[in-house]
């Protein structure tokens, strides 16, 4: 069977850094591992997702998504920072999840801001929230803000260092795999 790996961003506007980083992100861990990957984003579970009040209201190609993040051998997630946090559309999806859904789920965290002063996020938020979860959250985080981009794309070589350094993570977490390799 093969590994399956998934990105989600917890951003509704696109283009989106966040979005741009954990395609990234998902597709070099995905070559690394050989596994498969699929990246979604807050826009994929719209229009539903704001009045969904359990995950039987998430139907059709959104629930297919969800279903997707559930069943993920691995994942990818991450927010931009919105007044020092996740954005509230991100939370309230992993509120509708149950709280043994990602148990034992390997994770790596992502989440992009404007400037260095939000990367903390990761820390202060995002992994007390996948902690919650008991998901395995690897010790690498990945947080990029605007003068990690150019043209739209990721490109600051201590970035594609910490991503390369996060990806060999996922190794220690997934059993019976090929060891990974720095993409």
């Amino acid at each position: 069977m093969s590994l399956h790996i998934v990105g989600f961003a917890g951003s509704l506007s696109r283009p989106s850094k966040a979005r741009l980083l954990i395609d990234l992100v998902t597709t070099r861990a995905a070559a690394a591992l050989r596994a498969s990957a699929a990246t979604y984003d807050l826009t994929d579970l719209q229009p539903g997702l704001g009045t969904a009040q359990t995950l039987s209201d998430i139907e059709g190609p959104p629930r297919a998504i969800v279903d997707s993040l559930l069943s993920a051998d691995a994942l990818v997630v991450g927010s931009p920072v919105y007044k020092g946090s996740y954005t509230g559309l991100f939370k309230h999806l992993f509120d509708l999840f149950d709280p043994a859904a990602l148990a034992g789920k390997p994770v790596l965290l992502t989440a992009t801001g404007g400037g260095e002063r939000h990367a903390l996020v990761i820390e202060h938020q995002l992994r007390p929230l996948f902690g919650f979860f008991e998901a395995v959250t690897l010790p690498t985080g990945i947080y990029a803000s605007g003068a990690d981009f150019s043209d739209g794309v990721p490109t600051s070589p201590a970035l594609l260092a910490r991503i390369d350094r996060a990806i060999i993570q996922f190794q220690t977490t997934l059993p019976h795999r090929p060891a990974a390799t720095a993409a």
